[in-house]
C-alpha cells in the first residue's frame, strides 16, 4: 500500500493525496472525490506512513494493522467510525489484538476504522497493495543473484576454450624443445672430434 503520499490535514474531514509541491504549500487531491485543493505550509498534516499505534511492547505502522483488518474484513469495508464505544473497542482487539488499551484512546480506534473504510472505498485496499516493500526487494535480490550466476557461467565457458589453446601452446613448445635439444647436441660432438 502506498501510503507515503496519503495525508490527514487537521480540520479537513477525509484523506488527501501529496500531489505536488508549491512555493509555499502543496496542491492535495481526495482520495475518494478526486477534487484538488492547496494547503499552505502552516497547515497541520499527519503522514499516515509515519502514524503507528501502541501495542504492550511496541509501536506497529499504521500499515501493518490496515493489513490485519483487510484480512479479518475480506478485503470490505468494516465497522462505521460511529459506532458505539464497545463495539470500536472489540473491533481493535480483532485487529490488534496486543494493543495498549491506555495509549490508544477512542479517538484513535475512530479514525482507523474511518480511514481503513475510506482508503476501502477509493482502491487502496486490496490483496495486491499489501505487497511489502522488503517482499520486492527480496524478489528482486534473487532475480539479480539469478542473472549473476548466469553471467558467472558465461565467462567460465569463455575461459575453458582459452585454457585449451594455451595447453597447446605449451604442447607445441614441448614438441619443438626436444628437436633443438639434439641439435646442440651435435655441435658439442664435432667440438669434441676437432
Amino acid at each position: 500500500m502506498q501510503l507515503e503520499k496519503i495525508i490527514s490535514i487537521s480540520g479537513k474531514p477525509g484523506l488527501f493525496k501529496l500531489v505536488s509541491q508549491l512555493k509555499n504549500g502543496f496542491i492535495v487531491e481526495d482520495i475518494t472525490t478526486k477534487k484538488k485543493a492547496s494547503i499552505s505550509n502552516s497547515s497541520q498534516v499527519s503522514l499516515l506512513d509515519n502514524i503507528a499505534m501502541f501495542t504492550f511492547d511496541k509501536e506497529v505502522p499504521l500499515f501493518e494493522v490496515f493489513e490485519n483488518i483487510a484480512k479479518k474484513y475480506d478485503y470490505k469495508p468494516t465497522i462505521n467510525h460511529k459506532s458505539s464505544s464497545d463495539e470500536l473497542r472489540a473491533f481493535m482487539a480483532e485487529s490488534l489484538p496486543n494493543y495498549d488499551l491506555e495509549r490508544v484512546y477512542e479517538s484513535d480506534i475512530k479514525k482507523l476504522a474511518q480511514w481503513y473504510n475510506l482508503l476501502q472505498k477509493a482502491g487502496y485496499i486490496t490483496p495486491e497493495s499489501f505487497v511489502k516493500p522488503e517482499a520486492l526487494a527480496e524478489e528482486t535480490v534473487e532475480e539479480a543473484k539469478v542473472v549473476e550466476e548466469k553471467a558467472e557461467k558465461k565467462p567460465a565457458a569463455k575461459k575453458a576454450p582459452a585454457k585449451k589453446a594455451a595447453e597447446k601452446t605449451e604442447e607445441a613448445k614441448e614438441e619443438k624443445a626436444p628437436a633443438k635439444k639434439p641439435a646442440a647436441k651435435k655441435a658439442t660432438k664435432k667440438e669434441d672430434k676437432e
